[in-house]
C-alpha cells in the first residue's frame, strides 16, 4: 500500500474536530433548515466540481445507467438525512440529536441484512442493543422535558436511518464507480432536489447577512470538505472500521461546542445516555464482521 505524505491517523483526528462543528453552525443559523441543507450540499458541490471534472469527463463513459440511478437514490437520501437532521436541531438539544443521528452503523448492518442479507456477530449485536439502550434513555429524559423534544429525537433517528441508504447504496456501487464521479452524481443530486424542495416549500434562497453565508460556508467547506473529504483519502491507507470509530468522538465534540459557544450544557442523564450510546456503537463496530462502509457519513 502507497504510504501517506500525511499521518492518515492525525488527518482523521483534525476531520473528526471539522465535522464536530456542524451542529453548532446549524444552531447559529437563522436560516431555515431547508435552505441550509441546500447550500451545504450545492456548495460542497461547486467546491470539488473543478476536482471531479477531469475524473467525470473519463468516469462517466464507463459507469452504467443503473449505477448512475443508484448514485442519485443515494443522494437523495443524503438530502432527506441533512433536512431532518437540521429540524431536528430545532426542537432538541445538540447533545440528544447528535448522538442519535451517530447511531447510522446499526441501520446500516439492518438494511444490510433486510436487503442483501449480510449477517452481523452476537458480539456487534450486543453493541448495538447498548446503544438502543442509551437512545431509549435519551427519549424517555427529552419526554419528560417537553414533547417537542421528543420529537426532536424521533427526527435526529429518522435522520440516521436516511443518511444509512445513502452509505449502503454508496457501499455498494463504490467498488464500480470512482469516488469522484460517485460524489459528482450524489452530491449533484442532492444539491437539485434540496433546491426544488426549498423551492416547493417557499423558503427564500436570500438575501441573507454575511454572517449567514459565513455558515453556509463554513458547513460546506469546514464539516463537509475538511472532515468527509479527508476520511475519504485516509480510507486509502488505513482499515475502514477505524475511521468509523474515530468519528464517534464527533457527539463529543458538538457537545462541547454548544456547551461553550450556546451555553447549552448537557443534563446529566443525557451525559450517561449519550456515553451509553457512544460505548455501544464502540462495541458494535469493533466487532462487525463487515467493515462500515467506505463512504463515511456527510453531517
Amino acid at each position: 500500500m502507497e504510504q501517506a505524505k500525511v499521518n492518515p491517523y492525525l488527518a482523521v483526528f483534525f476531520g473528526v474536530i471539522a465535522v464536530s462543528f456542524s451542529s453548532l453552525f446549524v444552531k447559529l443559523s437563522d436560516a431555515n433548515s431547508f435552505t441550509i441543507a441546500f447550500y451545504r450540499l450545492f456548495i460542497t458541490f461547486m467546491i470539488l466540481l473543478p476536482i471531479a471534472w477531469k475524473e467525470k469527463i473519463t468516469g462517466m463513459r464507463e459507469i452504467t445507467f443503473r449505477d448512475g440511478l443508484l448514485a442519485c437514490l443515494s443522494g437523495t437520501f443524503l438530502a432527506v438525512h441533512f433536512v431532518v437532521w437540521f429540524i431536528s436541531l430545532e426542537y432538541t438539544s445538540v447533545a440528544s440529536s447528535v448522538v442519535l443521528v451517530t447511531t447510522q452503523p446499526i441501520w446500516v448492518v439492518v438494511g444490510s441484512y433486510i436487503f442483501f442479507r449480510e449477517k452481523i456477530g452476537l458480539k456487534a449485536l450486543a453493541g448495538g442493543a447498548i446503544a438502543l439502550l442509551g437512545g431509549i434513555m435519551i427519549g424517555v429524559g427529552d419526554f419528560e422535558i417537553g414533547g417537542t423534544a421528543l420529537l426532536g429525537d424521533i427526527l435526529a433517528l429518522a435522520g440516521a436511518v436516511a443518511v444509512s441508504g445513502y452509505l449502503i447504496i454508496g457501499r455498494r456501487i463504490r467498488g464500480r464507480v470512482g469516488l469522484p464521479v460517485y460524489t459528482f452524481l450524489a452530491y449533484g443530486s442532492s444539491s437539485i432536489i434540496l433546491g426544488i424542495t426549498t423551492a416547493v416549500a417557499e423558503m427564500p434562497f436570500y438575501p441573507y447577512p454575511l454572517r449567514e453565508w459565513a455558515l453556509f460556508f463554513g458547513l460546506a467547506f469546514v464539516c463537509t470538505v475538511l472532515g468527509h473529504t479527508v476520511f475519504n483519502w485516509t480510507l486509502r491507507y488505513i482499515q475502514a472500521s477505524v475511521v468509523a470509530i474515530a468519528i464517534l468522538g464527533e457527539p463529543l465534540g458538538a457537545i462541547l461546542w454548544a456547551a461553550v459557544f450556546l451555553r447549552e450544557n448537557p443534563t446529566p442523564q443525557q451525559l450517561v445516555s449519550g456515553a451509553i450510546i457512544v460505548f455501544g456503537l464502540y462495541i458494535f463496530t469493533k466487532y462487525s464482521r463487515q467493515d462500515i462502509p467506505a463512504e463515511p457519513i456527510n453531517r
